[in-house]
């Protein structure tokens, strides 16, 4: 009879892999829905009533517009994960180790450069510059406020004779917890922070890879095509 003592140690559970951060446009997915409930419906009707050519123009237009939609709307995203940012632009999937990313930019768009080089803009996190500006009329509203909360409590401080006063003037809660940003920037600066804490972490090293969509561009080259011939078929 086996003793309790001569057992194997049960190994201790597996940690759980961290899940992806994933970052898309709820404005164009909101978009992309919308312009596919509008084709579906106007398409729909033209195959039902239309008359000679018009239901097989019609099925080839839908052919072609329902994947450029989902494409530049619901298919992008933005996949960051501890190793690699994985980018799902409208045509291809880029998939970049966090060691061979040099930067990440923004401007009037968000980019990704690479240490070759190259460059991936992120069509999932795009720039809003009305958010931008909505944003510095925020911070210009919290400084100012936050001037006139230390004219008041600075008055304090100097009655009680020591910066003491000035630290209990401000020990209630703050403002803001730091610079009001739009949300595409705060997206860029947790992306900027996961780089600075991986890229020198030996499970990021890696080749830059790219794959073009397929499965979008042969569906929507074909409506193209299809387009083409019954349009020139009269």
């Amino acid at each position: 009879m086996t003793s309790p003592d001569s057992q194997s140690p049960t190994p201790p559970p597996a940690e759980p892999e961290s899940k992806d951060r994933v970052y898309r446009s709820a404005p164009a997915i909101a978009g992309g829905v919308m312009l596919l409930g509008i084709a579906g419906w106007l398409g729909v009707d033209a195959v039902i009533s239309g008359e000679g050519r018009t239901p097989w123009l019609a099925l080839a237009l839908l052919l072609l517009v329902v994947p450029l939609v989902v494409a530049f709307t619901l298919r992008p995203a933005v996949y960051a994960g501890a190793d690699r940012l994985r980018i799902r632009n409208p045509f291809r999937i880029v998939v970049v180790p966090w060691g061979q990313v040099a930067s990440l930019r923004s401007a009037y768009s968000n980019e990704v450069l690479t240490e070759s080089g190259a460059k991936y803009q992120l069509w999932a996190v795009p720039v809003s510059l009305r958010a931008r500006k909505k944003a510095a009329r925020r911070e210009m509203r919290a400084t100012a406020q936050a001037r006139r909360q230390m004219g008041r409590d600075g008055g304090r401080g100097s009655a009680l004779g020591t910066t003491e006063g000035l630290r209990q003037g401000f020990s209630r809660e703050p403002l803001s917890d730091g610079p009001v940003r739009a949300e595409t920037d705060r997206i860029m600066d947790d992306l900027r922070g996961l780089h600075e804490a991986r890229r020198q972490a030996e499970s990021a090293r890696g080749e830059v890879t790219v794959r073009w969509a397929y499965e979008v561009l042969a569906p929507a080259v074909a409506g193209a095509v299809l387009v083409l011939i019954l349009v020139a078929l009269g």
